[in-house]
């Protein structure tokens, strides 16, 4: 199990974390942006893996930005995933 920061880019949230265990996600928290939404999100991908948390949230934009925080999220599980398995 590994506590994960990411910098999230083009989102207003300036931090997010996660715990990673094996391609379990949980204790997804972030730092910035609407306090209620990505509680949200958090508690929505709160165990699921990081494929399953991809295939929900990744490529989700935020009005005009290619963007969004749950892409961040998507983006940053798989790297973390991607890392801790190289």
């Amino acid at each position: 199990m590994k506590k994960i920061t990411y910098t999230p880019k083009g989102v207003c949230p300036i931090q997010l974390s996660f715990t990673l265990d094996g391609d379990v996600v949980t204790d997804v928290a972030f730092v910035g942006g609407c306090n209620g939404n990505l509680k949200a999100i958090g508690k929505l991908v709160d165990g699921m893996t990081v494929a399953e948390i991809e295939e929900k949230l990744l490529g989700n934009t935020c009005g005009n930005k290619p963007t969004s925080c749950a892409d961040q999220l998507a983006r940053a599980v798989r790297e973390a995933y991607d890392a801790q398995n190289a």
